[in-house]
């Protein structure tokens, strides 16, 4: 594996995490937003990753043992359709059904609290990776000197 290799996959985990930091903040952001621009309340999403550039296992076995993945990457953005709305007896809000509840977004300030320390942690540890890689690099320089 080069150092270049070591550092763009490194860059390919900063750069997943920087949109599922983007996409965290967007469900923080709308956790009040009862209409959207189809009448409907906002709906959390999340990202889904998956590892660049895929090979099936047996290609992998018979190939050397030094080749490792190839970063990460961003497949799709999706909706949480699973969780609840949450549902607030408002009879005077403007979006209120017939019954007088509103129902708000399915986004739990907890969740996304938690999911946003998990992402910075995930790109702070492929700064320190990549800033490894960086030293090593250097240090390969240095030694001609």
């Amino acid at each position: 594996m080069s150092v270049y290799s070591g550092m763009n996959i490194s860059a390919s985990g900063m750069t997943a995490q920087r949109l599922r930091l983007d996409i965290i903040s967007q469900n923080i952001a709308n956790v009040n937003t009862t209409r959207d621009e189809n009448g409907n309340p906002y709906r959390r999403k999340t990202v889904v990753f998956a590892e660049k550039d895929m090979t099936p296992f047996g290609d992998i076995l018979l190939r050397t043992a030094g080749k490792v993945g190839n970063g990460v990457k961003v497949t799709k953005i999706v909706e949480d359709t699973h969780t609840q709305m949450r549902k607030v007896y408002d009879p005077s809000h403007p979006d209120a059904d017939d019954e007088g509840y509103v129902s708000y977004p399915n986004v739990n300030i907890v969740q996304e609290m938690t999911d946003m320390i998990d992402a910075t942690r995930a790109y702070e540890a492929n700064v320190t990776a990549f800033n490894a890689t960086k030293s090593m690099a250097m240090k390969g320089l240095e030694i001609g000197k």
